[in-house]
């Protein structure tokens, strides 16, 4: 099936993060922290852990850092104790955002997510308002180019949902999450590595923005995804 175009977007979130590794580390630390403590620290046996030490490694985060952060979570080591929180809110033009944020103090993290909605256009709304526009699911995306005839062969032989070439040519492999490294796996197991490979919430719709509201909307996004509790920014705009 056909999709939006997405590339565009996915190369501004990468030079993003390019331009702020130290904060990439920072939550992949907390990330790794929290997948360790609530897993253990058995790579094998926690898919959570598992993923996010591959993130880290991708990050080019040290090995060090990376078993210091996991003895810390299992007790090994003193460490601080980060909270799981979700915030839903609204964007520009009624579109749907949702922040995942891990943080030691939820009063402060409430906060500075109101005020940075509430300053730039948005607001923050009640748990269950937008979560509800997503879909949580495995999503591997690969560059336009790619060998779409191979890429769909194995991801559903390896139990992918769907796999969809977007407007500008990007292929995206959509999967439950229990089968997201199953399916990761046998496509690189194939030569094929996706530009994106994660666990995320995917919105069942969009909305097109463009102009001035496309533009206030990425303000929104870039404010949220700046402030230094929040983990990850899923939002359901087309810009």
């Amino acid at each position: 099936m056909a999709g939006h175009s997405k590339w565009a977007n996915i190369q501004h979130r990468k030079g993003r993060q390019d331009e702020k590794r130290g904060r990439i580390w920072t939550r992949l630390t907390r990330e790794i922290i929290v997948a360790a403590r609530l897993g253990g620290a058995d790579l094998d046996t926690n898919p959570r852990l598992r993923l996010a030490v591959e993130k880290g490694k991708a990050a080019n985060m040290p090995a060090d850092n990376i078993k210091r952060n996991i003895d810390k979570a299992t007790g090994n080591l003193e460490g601080v104790n980060y909270e799981e929180i979700r915030y839903e809110g609204y964007g520009v033009g009624g579109a749907a955002i949702m922040l995942d944020t891990m943080t030691d103090n939820k009063v402060r993290t409430v906060a500075e997510v109101r005020h940075a909605l509430s300053k730039n256009g948005g607001n923050l709304g009640t748990e269950g308002s937008v979560s509800f526009q997503f879909k949580h699911c495995g999503q591997l995306i690969f560059a336009p180019g790619s060998n779409e005839d191979q890429i769909m062969e194995i991801a559903l032989e390896a139990g992918a949902d769907d796999v969809i070439t977007d407007d500008d040519g990007a292929i995206e492999v959509l999967t439950p999450p229990a089968q997201f490294e199953a399916v990761k796996n046998a496509l690189e197991a194939a030569g094929l590595t996706a530009e994106v490979a994660e666990v995320t919430y995917r919105p069942e719709n969009t909305i097109e923005l463009s102009g001035d509201d496309a533009t206030k909307m990425q303000k929104i996004l870039d404010v949220l995804e700046d402030l230094d509790d929040v983990q990850a920014v899923f939002h359901n705009a087309a810009l």
